[in-house]
């Protein structure tokens, strides 16, 4: 009796001990996660993640701890345990929304669509007034191509929200897409009769049987519409689909021509429409004159559309219609539309093509009014007053084109400002203006050649900054080998830091591709002349500068380094 009672007191003792430790366990799982989230918050991740590990150990049902051990490992890149780490958290706590909605996105990551169904099932089961879920499963079931699970969540959204037609259509092009025409077409028909004072439904009906091939019931429902109410614009372009499906042409062209003729129709889709009606024509090499004569009965209709008005001009551009037809129609637009810059745009191109340098000032006057922020259109002016001669008018325009620079333009065309600018300050006389030019075009497009090779020469041309002149050519020569004008300030660059040797071998290969070019240039044949003379080639030299003075009669040193015969600097 003894021995049992000293067995009990024991075991007793034991349990006591063993539930202490057990609280002292849960005691110490607490601080440490407290700290690990501390850590978290400092930013101090491995230490945080080491505290996560160690309260697994101590407690391995807490499902917080494989919730944020799962968090660390997808940062680590680690798909597989973090999942099994989400896994292990739901499985411990599958009330709780944020982990099994957090398990579900990592299924769908993963492409297991199964595992995710399974999970958003459970979410939905758990709180049906989460319709949103709904949604979710709809998308999965279509994702496994499911589409009977499919329809079933469709019903299920009906029972809540009742039939729709976002929901009817669906069901219709899943029965569909299992070869159930019939279904597909009850679908349709139900929600029709269901609503049947709404038009719109009684039109997607037809439209359904149109697509099932029963034509002439389908016509009599449009028919029945479009009595009651003629200016329906999706009954009329059901039937126009209708009747070029039995190949009845006269019969789709009237109804083109009503829809593109229809007040209520919108813009969006007389654009779509005529873009169909051009397409269709280019595919059967059809007369632009009936597409023509489309666009020409929608803009006599009052408050032409500019959309339209512009549709028109790029489709005589298109079909190469005479120049001078084509930039009036442009003009056109600009007269309903002054602020379309993309009009304008093509008539400056225009213009410039032409050569019409006062045309294209005068339009990008205009446009600097209406479009103030289109830099294009600085360039252009800018440009044109370049050809002009102009250069101040030229260096204004670049300059307020560059005032409307933001971080949306386009680096290519923010360089060449830059570029022009840069030679234009040059020319002026305004060297450190123009080589900051060329730094900030540079920046913008590191590899811009043309700008490379003029701020090497102007460089080269000062004496300044030599080597690195010599490293901006050299990545020209290397971008276009076959330039001479590319290689020549290479060669001139070398010449000035009388490096004659390899100066006059470059040379010689500029030299050679002008005369593949049929090109000839009094400058590049002065600098050879120069640097052969400074290679002892004297009756060289001499040649070179006689034939670079027949280009250049009016260069005074050019004559005096003829007379002189010998290599004179300015």
């Amino acid at each position: 009796m003894r021995m049992m009672k000293r067995i009990v007191s024991i075991l007793a003792f034991a349990f006591v001990a063993l539930l202490a430790s057990a609280q002292s366990g849960v005691r110490e799982y607490d601080v440490l996660f407290h700290e690990a989230m501390l850590q978290r918050q400092k930013g101090n991740q491995d230490a945080a993640f080491d505290l996560l590990n160690r309260c697994r150990e101590l407690c391995p049902q807490a499902s917080e701890t494989y919730f944020f051990l799962a968090a660390y490992y997808q940062e680590l890149n680690m798909p597989k345990l973090a999942l099994e780490n989400y896994e292990r958290a739901a499985q411990l706590s599958p009330a709780s929304t944020t982990y099994m909605e957090t398990l579900a996105r990592s299924y769908i990551t993963a492409e297991r669509y199964k595992d995710a169904i399974n999970v958003v099932e459970q979410m939905y089961e758990a709180d049906k007034s989460r319709d949103e879920l709904l949604s979710v499963l709809y998308r999965l079931y279509l994702q496994e191509e499911d589409y009977n699970k499919a329809i079933s969540v469709l019903d299920r959204q009906e029972l809540i929200d009742g039939k729709t037609e976002t929901n009817s259509l669906a069901k219709s092009r899943l029965y569909m897409e299992m070869g159930d025409k019939e279904r597909a077409l009850g679908e349709v028909e139900a929600l029709a009769k269901q609503y049947p004072n709404d038009l719109s439904y009684r039109t997607i009906y037809a439209n359904t049987l149109m697509l099932n091939d029963r034509h002439e019931e389908a016509f009599s429902i449009l028919q029945e519409v479009l009595s009651e109410e003629p200016g329906n614009v999706r009954a009329q372009l059901v039937l126009r689909n209708l009747y070029i499906n039995e190949g009845d042409e006269a019969a789709a062209d009237s109804v083109n021509h009503a829809i593109l003729m229809n007040p209520r129709t919108a813009v969006d889709d007389k654009v779509a429409q005529l873009r169909q009606i051009i397409f269709e024509s280019e595919q059967q090499q059809g007369d632009s004159t009936k597409v023509l004569n489309l666009f020409n009965d929608i803009l006599a209709l009052p408050n032409p559309d500019p959309d339209l008005a512009e549709m028109k001009a790029a489709y005589m551009d298109l079909k190469q219609m005479p120049r001078d037809t084509v930039r009036s129609a442009f003009e056109y637009v600009l007269t309903i539309a002054p602020d379309r810059a993309s009009s304008r745009l093509h008539l400056v191109q225009m213009a410039w093509e032409d050569g019409n340098n006062q045309r294209v000032i005068d339009l990008c006057k205009d446009a600097r009014q209406y479009n103030p922020e289109e830099m294009a259109f600085y360039y252009y002016q800018g440009m044109a007053f370049y050809r002009q001669e102009d250069t101040d008018n030229a260096l204004e325009a670049f300059q307020n084109g560059i005032s409307v620079i933001n971080e949306e333009s386009i680096p290519e065309i923010v360089s060449d400002f830059y570029a022009v600018m840069g030679d234009l300050l040059y020319q002026k006389g305004r060297h450190d203006e123009a080589f900051a030019a060329y730094d900030s075009c540079l920046q913008w497009k590191a590899d811009n050649v043309g700008c490379l090779n003029n701020y090497a020469y102007y460089l080269s041309l000062r004496g300044q900054r030599l080597e690195e002149a010599e490293q901006m050519s050299f990545r020209t020569i290397k971008a276009e080998p076959d330039n001479p004008t590319y290689i020549d300030t290479y060669a001139w660059i070398l010449f000035r830091q009388q490096r004659y040797d390899e100066a006059r071998n470059y040379m010689d290969q500029a030299l050679q591709y002008c005369d593949s070019l049929g090109q000839e240039s009094a400058d590049i044949l002065e600098h050879a002349g120069d640097i052969h003379a400074m290679c002892g080639d004297t009756e060289r030299a001499v040649d070179m500068w006689l034939k670079a003075q027949e280009l250049a009669p009016d260069n005074k040193l050019l004559a005096r380094k003829i007379k002189k015969k010998k290599y004179l600097r300015k």
